[in-house]
């Protein structure tokens, strides 16, 4: 698909780029992790504060898709401002509107954002269980959606589809043949984006034009290939908030069944960095990048890799579903703290070449 003429102008930020002006155009690709997307926040606050960057393209999936919109509505009405005030009212209604909520209710808010393994107190471990011996549509037959109010009051979805910069990709899994389906600006709505948080073992299927679409992480968690081929940026930043390793072995069933999801949730963004680092090595090897556009643009790419995973992990499995106030303060001052380090570090690869080699961490053997 052709890069939509709207967006040229972002092509061409360079360092000599007028004062004021981004020097660099950054692509963004956000995972889900339930309330662990508040460290997101916190990175994604921190970009938004350094004007020398430019945000190309966002892709996202649950808690990414929602700070990816949340970010994107911001920023058509108000600017970075705009964006880092959007962003900030969105969490902080999470927690406000989670703290009034029933127990079961509450544990649904950290699980809507897209933990695939809702651990609750005494309650909300028997939804837990009954979850797993009854569908959605028996344990929560008015289809309670806890997150729904909280962003229909934050996004103004008008704007996200009118604007073209940046461009948002947020991922959802149909129903009906497991495949990937990506909703872009002009085609976003309040139910695509619940869509792309539908744990389908906590909510029914949320439908879309007579096609029935489950959570996103299933099939894209995010998925990168748009990013690459729909945005002129040449740098992707992968910020990731789950875990790649885990040194211990679960032995409960509670923490097995919680690190088979983080695989599960895992696997498609795997597949697909692996898929990028096997052409960059084929096109390297056949020097075929000058005659075809596709493999041009992914000799081009550069990539880089925010992880939070390690950090996160060390909070526990429950701080996922975990939307007290302080809790999510900490979480985004973490991203904040880390994104600063990251751009203290690498700015300055930025156009130049990558500081994550997906080569090194997905082909050796």
């Amino acid at each position: 698909m052709p890069v939509p003429p709207a967006l040229d102008a972002v092509s061409a930020v360079s360092s000599s780029s007028p004062a004021g002006e981004p020097q660099h155009a950054l692509d963004l690709a956000l995972q889900g992790g339930g309330a662990h997307g508040a460290f997101t926040w916190g990175v994604l606050d921190r970009l938004l504060d350094d004007e020398r960057i430019g945000l190309s393209g966002i892709s996202g999936t649950s808690a990414g898709a929602m700070n990816a919109v949340v970010l994107a509505s911001g920023l058509a009405k108000g600017g970075r401002a705009g964006a880092r005030d959007a962003l900030h009212a969105f969490w902080a209604e999470v927690a406000k509107s989670a703290r009034l909520a029933t127990p079961f209710h509450r544990g649904l808010f950290g699980a809507f954002l897209g933990n695939p393994l809702a651990v609750w107190a005494a309650i909300g471990q028997y939804y837990d269980v009954a979850g797993r011996m009854l569908s959605p549509y028996q344990v929560n037959p008015l289809n309670y959606n806890p997150l729904r109010e909280v962003v229909a009051r934050i996004v103004d979805f008008d704007a996200v589809r009118a604007s073209l910069q940046p461009r948002l990709f947020i991922a959802a899994t149909q129903v009906s043949t497991g495949r990937l389906r990506v909703f872009r600006n002009e085609e976003l709505s309040l139910d695509a984006l619940m869509a792309s948080s539908c744990l389908p073992t906590l909510f029914q299927a949320v439908q879309i034009d007579g096609e029935a679409y489950w959570d996103g992480g299933y099939m894209g968690n995010p998925s990168l290939f748009p990013l690459i081929h729909e945005t002129p940026a040449d740098d992707l930043l992968l910020v990731q908030i789950n875990p790649s390793r885990r040194d211990a072995v679960p032995t409960d069933a509670a923490a097995i069944l919680d690190r088979v999801d983080e695989i599960t949730f895992q696997g498609s963004l795997i597949k697909e960095l692996r898929t990028v680092a096997m052409l960059q090595r084929l096109i390297h090897q056949e020097a075929r990048a000058s005659g075809d556009a596709v493999f041009a643009q992914i000799a081009r790419l550069r990539v880089h890799r925010l992880d939070g995973g390690a950090h996160l992990a060390q909070l526990g499995r429950e701080s996922k579903t975990n939307t007290d106030w302080d809790f999510l303060l900490g979480l985004h001052a973490a991203g904040h703290a880390q994104a600063d380090a990251w751009l203290l570090e690498h700015y300055d690869d930025l156009g130049r070449h990558s500081t994550f080699d997906p080569q090194a961490e997905y082909l050796s053997p």
